[in-house]
């Protein structure tokens, strides 16, 4: 499915994401948007007025194409325990820091800045949520006793990946796909118990 712009709100979220990745919080204005999406000066203004509006709307546009790469998967259904599971983790969070990475250094853009700003907070943990309830759901599939806590521990470690891979440390070489599998198989086995790899 593709994540390309339909409409100029959708070419607006997504010029201020790139703009994000690209130049940081800093370099996203509105008079920035209007030059990288090649609208005329004042279109952005009369879409999100705010610096607040814009930034909300960029959150927004993050979770639909986040919605976007999940359904072009289709829908996930974990395979039996620990194994499954991790099957399912290690390409998405490998894409997530390959061909996403642009997308990925805007959400820790967006996190950084919604804990300066009480409204972004509210907006930004909304439309995050529905990754922490797919992971439940995913979690209790695979048998997990606690997977509202166990989705917790496992979004930190999803988080902490992102960040060392992407604007860390691993920046200039990010985990391979096995290795997230290998590391993803790990944590979970720590969760859900040794015998539950397979």
């Amino acid at each position: 499915m593709s994540s390309a712009p339909t409409s100029r709100p959708e070419l607006i979220a997504d010029t201020a994401l790139a703009l994000l990745a690209e130049r940081g919080m800093r370099g996203l204005t509105h008079r920035a948007v209007d030059e990288a999406a090649g609208l005329p000066l004042g279109s952005t203004s009369n879409h999100a007025r705010t610096r607040a509006a814009l930034l909300e709307a960029a959150v927004l546009r993050l979770a639909v194409r986040d919605a976007q790469v999940a359904s072009a998967a289709g829908a996930p259904v974990p395979g039996p325990g620990a194994e499954g599971l991790a099957a399912l983790l290690a390409p998405a969070m490998h894409h997530s820091v390959t061909e996403a990475r642009d997308l990925t250094l805007a959400r820790l853009e967006l996190a950084l800045e919604a804990t300066r700003r009480p409204e972004l907070r509210a907006v930004y943990d909304t439309a995050g949520r529905a990754f922490r309830d797919q992971l439940e759901v995913m979690l209790r599939a695979v048998g997990s006793a606690e997977p509202e806590r166990h989705a917790r521990a496992l979004l930190a470690w999803c988080d902490g990946v992102l960040f060392h891979s992407v604007a860390g440390a691993a920046s200039a070489s990010p985990p391979s796909e096995a290795e997230l599998r290998a590391n993803a198989l790990d944590v979970l086995r720590g969760m859900l118990g040794a015998g539950s790899g397979g």
